[in-house]
């Protein structure tokens, strides 16, 4: 029964996620509350991972979730659940694109599905700033004002924020190098 619902959970937040992996962190933070698949410190655990190594973030941590809750078959059958939809749905365009390329309702429709998709990545990018900057649990159970604040990250993001945009010898690094240095300053102060 777990396998079903990982597919149907993934399914649902392929076929409704449109705008990409980030897109899916919403229906991840929904997800993580419904089924206590996984917590939102582990869910924030996964977006480091997902941004850090090779592949789509949706489909690294569908795998990672789908791993975590039914193993190895839970892991393909979750990430087969996410990409389904999509393969579908570009079966269903390649098969009917000549037909529907200069068709106004089609661009109307993609047209009015931008809103919605930059509405997604920013719900994920407030989710990611929540879960990696606060913290609302430990604030919520301890009620002390300075709990509510991760200050080891807030340091850490002030810091590429400065190195990314006004110190003139990194600001022009591969994002690679940020990436592999902020993994390691989790690793070492542990984050």
């Amino acid at each position: 029964m777990i396998y079903l619902r990982l597919f149907l959970e993934f399914f649902f937040t392929g076929l409704f996620s449109v705008g990409g992996g980030l897109a899916t962190l919403p229906f991840l933070y929904d997800m993580s509350e419904r089924t206590g698949w996984f917590t939102s410190s582990q869910l924030a655990d996964m977006i480091a991972v997902s941004e850090s190594t090779p592949g789509p973030i949706g489909v690294n941590m569908a795998t990672y979730v789908g791993y975590t809750a039914g193993g190895i078959p839970g892991a393909v059958i979750a990430t087969l659940g996410l990409i389904c939809p999509a393969i579908v749905i570009i079966m269903v365009i390649a098969k009917v694109l000549e037909t529907f390329r200069n068709n106004k309702t089609v661009d109307s429709v993609f047209y009015g599905l931008r809103p919605c998709s930059v509405a997604l990545i920013a719900s994920a990018g407030f989710l990611v700033i929540k879960m990696a900057l606060f913290n609302v649990e430990k604030f919520v159970s301890t009620g002390v004002l300075m709990s509510l604040f991760n200050f080891k990250a807030i340091a850490l993001a002030a810091v590429l924020l400065v190195l990314t945009r006004w110190v003139k010898q990194t600001k022009n690094l591969h994002p690679i190098v940020f990436i592999s240095l902020s993994a390691l300053a989790g690793i070492i102060f542990k984050f």
